[in-house]
Formats: structure tokens, sequence, C-alpha cells
């Protein structure tokens, strides 16, 4: 029988209330697991019969479908928004589409009912909260106790690496615990003075507690967004926050199955995978793990970065965001996917920014072709690979570059919603992207549906622009010369960034790095073989593969001339994990001798597994 929040608080009160007054759940072992970083209470909810951990009882045919409504668009329900939220992280993440093979070829979301425990936590000294979700399979599997460790992808909500984590953790049994590493759809609107709430329901400002509730300020002060607002600068404890919900996944076990507890390192092991962001986070986690706390580590296309090794995302985004859109514009990118209109021509902002790189002195060639080839000639000198920049025509078409920057700049110099670095600032988005009143249904929906970086979902990243023919270059050039600059701010920014590198991991920790070769985002030649050449060369040996034709996004696969030309590189992480498994809990070999699958690209049929390579 489904149970209802109501029912299962009003049973819980008692013990959760015992648990807030004294922040250890004890056993009669007399051993303890810690929670007081919990702030206020964590919230218990069933999905069984017509709902589950994994899919939210949509399957895999309801999670490729539209967008799930909500009965009221203004006052959707906390069960709503945690579907649509499910259901827009698979969206996100993973191929969903008719010829990506998922469900067939790999990969999977069978019915998983349990149990979530999910609650706001802090890391000592910051100024916002995070979310952390643990969901307990009610197949837990006791002979092989397992906690899957997770952070969201890039700048994503709490179910941010659900299709990685949850998709591989939750059908072999394990819990996965998730953290949303301080960033997430929980914008705060200034308008209306409100936030989002635990249950992803919006709330006024003193109402209950709030995800993210900034400084008080004017009501036509925009939009503030905790990543980039909370004055914490998150990514520089994405590590951090991982180890934080690897103990609140502990402690929910010792809830779930008090019997069995506790639930410690010792006789659970702890598995840390993620993409993105989330698998630069994991290994920033492995950096810390002072304790030994995590039996292994697995991190596909990980946003890391160790001082004095590859480039920092900073500085090639702010590279990318000035140079991409005239580099693309060479011959040799003509039939690259989004580098060319209908009319085979490239966008007409990219010829432009050629012009502009010329009037500034940073080309020489009078004409556009020989602009673009300079352009170009500068990115590879800089470590870009043709593959990468081709492939980046998606990111630069969508305008990535500038919204990664200015966003990221204002989270490494700590700025608020009203002092964001270059003039920029988020508010509500009107008719034809011009600044409105917000939209009060796609606010309602924000903590489901927003990807944590502005624009988007009603919201618009506006200031950093000029009245020239190119108007986005003057706040590109100005998030760059934050980067390349000597000034007292540049020197804040870099030390922005620098707390954000990855420290070496204990020796004998089992780490595998999986990317692919024609990441556009975060280039392997930037991130993860530098990142593997130092550990090796500190005398680790992690494991990594880079994957031939694969790129950063799966979900841009189902876009049109894409797919073709690459495969997901979600299967791969999916067998390091596997063989993580076999190693842990079945003495399986642990060695680099296993070759990186030769994959071919997919071609414009469906994806059959010998496409993947795979053993």
């Amino acid at each position: 029988m489904k149970v209802s929040l109501r029912h299962i608080s009003l049973l819980l009160a008692p013990w959760l209330a015992a648990c807030a007054a004294d922040p250890s759940v004890h056993h009669s072992s007399g051993r303890s697991m810690q929670t007081d970083f919990v702030q206020g209470d964590v919230r218990v909810t069933e999905h069984r019969e017509g709902d589950d951990l994994l899919s939210a009882g949509l399957g895999l045919q309801g999670l490729a479908g539209a967008l799930t409504p909500f009965a009221d668009p203004l006052h959707p329900t906390a069960e709503e928004l945690r579907r649509r939220a499910i259901q827009t992280s698979w969206k996100g993440i993973a191929d969903l589409g008719p010829l990506g093979g998922y469900g067939s070829v790999y990969g999977g979301a069978p019915s998983i009912p349990g149990r979530e425990y999910q609650a706001f936590t802090r890391i000592p000294g910051a100024h916002a909260p995070h979310r952390v979700l643990a969901q307990v399979p009610d197949q837990f599997d006791q002979a092989h106790r397992c906690l899957v460790v997770t952070a969201s992808s890039g700048s994503r909500g709490i179910y941010g690496a659900i299709a990685l984590a949850g998709a591989w953790g939750l059908p072999r049994g394990c819990a996965v615990v998730y953290t949303d590493k301080g960033t997430g759809g929980g914008y705060f609107d200034y308008a209306d003075d409100s936030g989002v709430a635990l249950d992803g329901t919006r709330a006024k400002r003193g109402e209950r507690a709030l995800e993210f509730e900034p400084a008080p300020a004017p009501a036509d002060a925009g939009i503030a967004i905790k990543h980039v607002h909370s004055g914490d600068n998150p990514e520089a404890d994405w590590g951090r926050h991982v180890l934080q919900a690897a103990r609140f996944g502990l402690a929910m076990l010792d809830r779930a199955f008090p019997q069995q507890a506790p639930f410690t390192p010792q006789n659970t092991r702890i598995i840390a995978t993620g993409l993105s962001n989330g698998g630069g986070a994991v290994l920033q986690a492995a950096g810390l793990d002072d304790e030994g706390m995590l039996a292994g580590v697995v991190a596909l296309e990980p946003n890391v970065h160790v001082e004095g090794q590859g480039r920092a995302l900073y500085d090639y985004v702010t590279e990318a965001g000035v140079w991409l859109p005239c580099a693309l514009a060479d011959a040799r990118f003509a039939t690259a996917p989004f580098a060319r209109g209908p009319n085979g021509q490239p966008p007409p902002a990219w010829p432009l920014r050629c012009a502009s790189l010329h009037a500034l002195g940073m080309v020489s060639a009078d004409h556009v072709s020989g602009q673009a080839a300079q352009a170009y000639e500068f990115l590879r000198a800089k470590g870009w690979s043709d593959a990468a920049m081709a492939v980046a025509a998606t990111s630069t078409s969508f305008d990535l570059w500038r919204a990664i920057g200015a966003g990221y700049a204002s989270a490494y110099l700590r700025r608020g919603v009203q002092n964001m670095p270059c003039g920029f600032h988020y508010a509500a988005m009107g008719a034809g992207g011009a600044l409105g009143p917000t939209n009060p249904a796609l606010r309602a929906g924000w903590w489901a549906d927003a990807a944590g970086i502005p624009p988007g979902n009603g919201v618009g990243l506006y200031g950093g622009t000029d009245a020239t023919d190119d108007p986005t270059l003057s706040g590109l050039r100005c998030l760059r010369a934050l980067w390349e600059g000597t000034d007292a701010q540049a020197a804040a920014l870099h030390a922005g960034v620098k707390a954000t590198t990855a420290h070496l991991p204990r020796s004998g920790l089992p780490l595998w790095v999986v990317h692919g070769a024609d990441d556009g985002l975060l280039p392997t030649a930037f991130t993860s073989e530098p990142y593997v050449d130092w550990l090796r060369q500190q005398g680790r040996q992690p494991l990594y593969w880079k994957v031939p034709h694969a790129q950063h996004f799966d979900a841009f696969l189902a876009l049109p001339g894409f797919g073709e030309r690459h495969v997901p590189l979600l299967p791969y992480g999916y067998l390091a994990l596997d063989r993580l498994w076999a190693h842990l809990y079945e003495g399986g070999q642990w060695s680099d001798a296993w070759p990186t699958p030769v994959s071919q690209p997919r071609g414009a049929g469906t994806l059959e597994r010998k496409i993947l390579g795979l053993p």
C-alpha cells in the first residue's frame, strides 16, 4: 500500500525529534553515526505501487516521453515535482531517443520500490545549505552491503546523477545517496521573495526552511541562483559535499534497517561515481578521504583540475567564448553539426566575431576565411583538438560559454545577486527574451525543471553587452580579463579557482576515469589526461579509458545530425562500475590491461552493441 507523506511523518515524528535533539543515532553496539550536519528534519517518503525510486513510476517509456504535466500549474504538488525532477534529470543526461539503444543495448529503468530520505545539510562555515537524498531500495542486498554516493552533473539539482548512479546501483540492491553539491534549481525570486522548500514546492521567506535564502534585497533585484550567489564558492567544497553525503547515506541505512545497524565504511562498501561536474566532485572527494571511507571511484568526463596540470575550466571556457565563434567559421568545420545554417553558411554572429577580433588586432587577415583560420590556429596552439572544436559547435550555438563564464565568475568571486562581475545579472524573461515579469507557472516548476545555471525556464542572463554588431563580446572579454589580468579582482578569481583543485587520493584506492575522446565541453587534454598523468607520476595506478567517438552530452545524441557521429558514454561508465563491483565483492582483477573499447560512430541507424566495442 502506498503510504502518504503525512502518515509517515506522523509515525516518525517522535524519532526524528529525538534525532534532532541528539545528532547521533545510537546502536546497541555503542557505536554511533553522527548526523549533526543535518539542518532541520529529514523528509521520509515511500515509493511503491505505481511509483518507484528510479523513474517515479514512469518507466523508461514515460521518462522518454513528454514532460509530465502538473494538475495545477501554479501549485504543483511535491509528488508531481519529484516525478518531473526525475524525468528532466534523465532527459538531461541519457540518450532516450528511439535510435539511442537505451534499455535495449545498455541500461534500463526497472521499477525499484523503496524509501527516500531527504534533508538540507551544511558544510562547516558555509552560508547556504545543500541538499542530500538517500534512496534505499526495499530489496537492499544485505549480503553485499553497498552504498553508491554521487553528485549532480553540471549545476543540476538533487536527481542530477540518477541516470548514472541510480540506474546502476539501485537494480543491484545498493542504496544510492545524492548531493546537489550546492547547485540546483532552488532559485530565489526577489519579485515575491520566494524560494524552494525541502519538498520542492515554493515558499516565501520566513514561512519554511528554504534551499537557498539570500540576503534581503529590493523586489527588482532579480533572481538569485544558489551555485552563483551563495557566497560559498561551492565548487571548492564539492569533495566535502560528497563525503558528507556518504555519511548521511550510512545514517539513513541505520534508520531503514535498525536491526542490521550500524552501517559503517568498514562493513558497507561505499562506491563514488559521477559525471561532468559530478565526476570532478567524486575525484575531489577521493583526494580528501583521509578516513578511507571510499572503496572505489568511477568518474565520467570529470571537470577536474590540479594546479600546474592541464587547464582550469574557467580558463578554457572564457577562451572558447571569445575565439570559437570565429574559428568555427573555418571551412574545415563546414559539416560539423550546428556549425552551419540551412543555407550552408555559419551563423551570422560568427563572421561578425571574426571582424571584431580583426578590429581589436587579435587576428590580422583581411577576409573572414583568413581570420577564421587564424582563430583556429590560435586554439590549436592552446591545446584544442579538431574533434573538440567540431563538437563544441553545439555549445557555441547554445551560448553555453557565456552562461558558464558569467555564473562561475560570480561563484569564484563570491558575489551576490546585485554585484555579479562584468555587469551580468539574472532576471525574469518576458516575450522575445526581453526583461519581463516572472511567469508564475515557470517559477512554480523551477526546482524540477531548471538546470541550475540560467538562461532557461523563463530566467534570462542580462548585462555584459554593448550596442555594437557583436554585442556579447564586451562581456566575454571582461570575463576573460579576470583570468588574464593582474588586478585585485583577477587575483581573487584565481584564488577561487585554486580552491577547487583536486588533491592526491590514497595509495591503493581503485580509481577509474572514463572520458569521451571527442568531448568539446571538457576536453580530455585539459582535464582527465593531465589528472591521470599526475596520479601516475605520484605513484598511483588509475585506470583510464579515452573512448573514441564519445563526447560530453549523451542527451545531445538525439539531435539531428549529431547522434550518427558519436556513441554514448554511459555504457562505458556502467561497465567500469560492473568491474569495480566484481573487484570489491568477488575478488575480480583490477588491471590496466583492459584495453579501451574500440567504438565506431553509430551511423544513421539504431545503436547496436557491436558499435560500442564492449567486451
